[in-house]
């Protein structure tokens, strides 16, 4: 699966509902509701990083024209905000999505799939705005995503994955940070280097 540039996909494994509701005449609801982030929780490794998303990441993106696709196949739609089908919001634990499963070929395969248990996880599709790096007590790097820029669609998927083309945009952002984190303490090094050198001179 190609995306555009700076496009990144990421998968959680919160389970999927089916709520049943009286619909018009007799058509019943069937409200397909799941996470597709979670706030605060570190990711499996992606890469050679592991990775965490901020609360307040989806900030201004919940009005974005995003649309919920099954597979994040674009010919697979289920719903869409702009056309009020499709409703996101952000709590204690994440970003929350709920449609009412359309009755097309998509929708009843994606009922049919959930009640089975064929499908259990929900993937999203994003660019970042703004991040931050930072290593563990074990040497290990992890990245927050701070501000999402753009939220393309949420999506149960069948089986969740890493595309290694959403680990490219990740790259460079963890580049500069290694660049600045090396010259910081570059410059620390020469900093103790000339404090030492100071007081040497001092001494004798």
């Amino acid at each position: 699966m190609k995306h555009s540039e700076g496009r990144e996909l990421r998968f959680f494994e919160n389970p999927i509902t089916i709520e049943h509701r009286d619909g018009d005449g007799d058509q019943p609801k069937n409200i397909v509701t799941g996470y597709a982030a979670v706030f605060g929780q570190l990711s499996r490794t992606i890469g050679w990083f592991r990775e965490k998303i901020d609360p307040k990441a989806f900030e201004g993106r919940l009005q974005d024209d995003v649309v919920a696709l099954f597979n994040h196949d674009m010919n697979l739609v289920l719903a869409r905000t702009i056309s009020n089908t499709l409703t996101l919001s952000v709590d204690e634990t994440g970003l929350k999505y709920e449609f009412n499963a359309p009755d097309t070929t998509a929708g009843r395969d994606l009922l049919v799939s959930l009640k089975r248990g064929d499908v259990k996880h929900s993937s999203f599709s994003f660019t970042v705005a703004e991040d931050n790096w930072e290593e563990d007590e074990d040497g290990n790097e992890i990245r927050t995503i701070l501000k999402v820029k753009r939220l393309y669609d949420v999506s149960p998927v069948v089986q969740p994955a890493y595309p290694q083309t959403s680990v490219d945009p990740a790259k460079r952002s963890y580049d500069e940070w290694k660049k600045e984190t090396d010259k910081a303490q570059y410059d620390d090094l020469k900093d103790l280097e000339s404090e030492l050198a100071h007081r040497k001179l001092l001494i004798t």
